[in-house]
C-alpha cells in the first residue's frame, strides 16, 4: 500500500493507511465485501472515497446503517446533515412538488425558487439582495469567481492555503488543498495565496487575543499587488475548526474595502445554523459582498447551492454567470424552504446552542483528564478535538487519532479526521441530549483506552 504524505489528510481520513484495512478485515462481512468491490471495479479511485469505507442501507434521522446492520450516529454527514437524514418535512414538501412541478426549463421561472430566493434574502435581513442557485457549493464558487471578474475588472483572488472550495479547476485554484491540487500543473492564473490563521499552531507566535500578526500576510498582499478583486474565505475553517477572533474580519473587512477588493464568504459547511447563527458571518458583524451556500440547503436530500450578492453587484446581464440546466429546479427549492422551515419553526438555532454547551462542558471534563487532548475548537455544533503526543511540543498523534476513530466508528459513532489528527464533530442540530450524551460516552471511552494502550 502506497504510504500516505500529510497533505492527503488535511480534508479527511483517508483509504491508504494500515488501519482501513485493518477496518475492511475485521468489521466488514462477506456480503458487503462483493458490494465494495463492485463499487472499487466500476468507480474512479480517489483517497476520499472508493475504496470505500463500508456499505450503507438507509439513513434516519442521526443514524446511519451499514450493511452490517449496525446504527451508527452519523456526526460527519459531508455536512449536509443539520436536519438529519430522511427528514419527514423535507420529504414530504419534495413529493409535493414533484407532483406539481417536477423541472422549470430554461428560460422559465417557478414559485418555489423565487420564494426560496426571497427567504434567503431574508435571512441576510436584505443586505445580500440577488440570488443565483447551482446544483452544488463547487458551481457556485465559479459563478461568484466569474461574477467577481465582471464587477471588478480584476482577475486576481487572494485565498488561504489550506482552504476548501470545491474539486473543480478553479476552485481547487483558489483552494489550498494539497490533495486536490498537487500533481495538476498550472491552475487558474491569479490564484493567490497566504498562510490562514490557526489559534493552536500560529505560524506568526501571536500573542494577543486579536492574533493581530495573522492579518499582516493579507494586507500586505493586497497593497502590494494591488490587483487583488476579491479575498475568498472559509469564515470559519470546516475541517480543523479554526475560529478568528471577531477583529480579524473587521480589519479584513477595512483592508478589502481600502483596496478594492470584494469578500467572498464560503459558507458550503458552516452555513444553516452550524455555529448557532444562520449563517457564520453573522458571528463577526461584518457584510461580505457575496456569500455561497450548499451541503445541508437542500435539507441533505437534494443538491443544492446558492450564491447571494450584494445589489450593487448586480452587474453581469450580458453575460451568463451560471446558466445550470437545474438552476431553478422547483424540487430542489421546495426541499430547501422546508429545510428552512424546520430550523425555524423547531427553533433549531437556540437547541443547537443548548446542546453545544453540554458539548462544551463534557470536552473541558475530557482535556483536563486525558493529557492526549491538546486543545479543542467549538463554535456551535462545529467541534475539533485536536490530539497530541505532547501538549508542549504539540507534535501531533495521527496514528492515535486514526484510532480512536476507527474504535468509536466500531461502537456506533462516526465522525471525519482531519489534518491527520483532528477529531472533527459535526452532530446534526437535532440530536437529543441522549444521544449527544451517548456519542460522548463512546468518544470519551474510545479516547481512553487509546491513552492507555499508549502508556503501555
Amino acid at each position: 500500500m502506497t504510504k500516505p504524505k500529510a497533505y492527503m489528510k488535511t480534508e479527511g481520513d483517508i483509504n491508504l493507511t494500515d488501519a482501513r484495512q485493518t477496518w475492511w478485515t475485521e468489521q466488514v462481512d462477506e456480503s458487503a465485501r462483493r458490494v465494495l468491490q463492485q463499487d472499487e471495479d466500476v468507480f474512479l479511485h480517489q483517497t476520499l472515497s472508493t475504496p470505500c469505507l463500508n456499505v450503507l442501507t438507509s439513513c434516519d434521522g442521526i443514524y446511519v446503517r451499514d450493511a452490517q446492520d449496525r446504527a451508527i450516529m452519523d456526526f460527519h454527514g459531508n455536512n449536509v446533515h443539520q436536519l438529519g437524514f430522511s427528514h419527514p418535512v423535507v420529504i414530504e414538501a419534495m413529493k409535493q412538488q414533484l407532483d406539481q412541478l417536477s423541472f422549470c426549463t430554461r428560460r422559465y421561472t417557478n414559485q418555489p425558487a423565487i420564494d426560496l430566493a426571497n427567504k434567503l434574502v431574508e435571512l441576510t435581513n436584505g443586505t445580500l439582495s440577488r440570488v443565483l442557485f447551482a446544483p452544488g457549493a463547487t458551481s457556485a464558487i465559479g459563478m461568484a469567481l466569474k461574477l467577481a471578474r465582471a464587477v471588478t475588472g480584476k482577475y486576481k483572488t487572494l485565498s488561504m492555503w489550506g482552504a476548501f472550495h470545491g474539486a473543480s479547476l478553479d476552485a481547487i485554484s483558489v483552494g489550498g488543498e494539497g490533495s486536490f491540487r498537487r500533481g495538476l500543473g498550472p491552475l487558474m492564473p491569479g490564484a493567490e495565496h497566504v498562510i490562514p490563521f490557526n489559534s493552536y499552531r500560529c505560524t506568526f507566535g501571536c500573542q494577543d487575543e486579536e492574533h493581530s500578526l495573522c492579518m499582516k500576510p493579507i494586507e500586505y498582499v493586497l497593497e502590494q499587488d494591488g490587483e487583488i478583486g476579491a479575498v475568498v474565505i472559509e469564515v470559519i475553517r470546516n475541517t480543523d475548526v479554526q475560529i478568528p477572533p471577531v477583529a480579524y474580519y473587521r480589519k479584513l473587512r477595512e483592508l478589502c474595502d481600502r483596496h478594492g477588493a470584494l469578500i467572498i464568504v464560503d459558507e458550503t459547511a458552516t452555513g444553516l445554523g452550524r455555529t448557532g447563527k444562520m449563517f457564520a458571518y453573522q458571528h463577526y458583524g461584518i457584510e461580505p459582498d457575496m456569500m455561497v451556500l450548499g451541503k445541508g440547503l437542500g435539507g441533505g436530500v437534494f443538491p443544492l447551492a446558492a450564491l447571494l450578492v450584494r445589489e450593487e453587484l448586480n452587474r453581469a446581464q450580458e453575460m451568463s454567470i451560471g446558466h445550470y440546466t437545474h438552476e431553478k429546479s422547483p424540487v430542489g427549492a421546495a426541499a430547501g424552504l422546508a429545510a428552512i422551515r424546520v430550523i425555524e419553526e423547531g427553533n433549531l438555532l437556540v437547541h443547537a446552542e443548548a446542546m453545544a454547551e453540554i458539548v462544551r462542558t463534557r470536552l473541558q471534563r475530557m482535556m483536563e483528564t486525558y493529557p492526549i487532548i491538546g486543545d479543542i475548537r467549538q463554535i456551535g455544533l462545529l467541534v475539533a478535538v485536536e490530539l497530541v503526543t505532547d501538549r508542549l511540543t504539540k507534535e501531533p498523534a495521527v496514528r492515535q487519532a486514526e484510532r480512536v476513530m476507527y474504535d468509536c466508528l466500531a461502537k456506533g459513532l462516526n465522525f471525519k479526521v482531519s489534518k491527520g489528527n483532528v477529531l472533527t464533530l459535526s452532530p446534526p442540530l437535532i440530536i437529543t441530549e441522549e444521544q449527544l450524551t451517548h456519542a460522548l460516552d463512546i468518544l470519551e471511552g474510545s479516547i481512553q483506552e487509546v491513552q492507555q494502550w499508549e502508556a503501555l
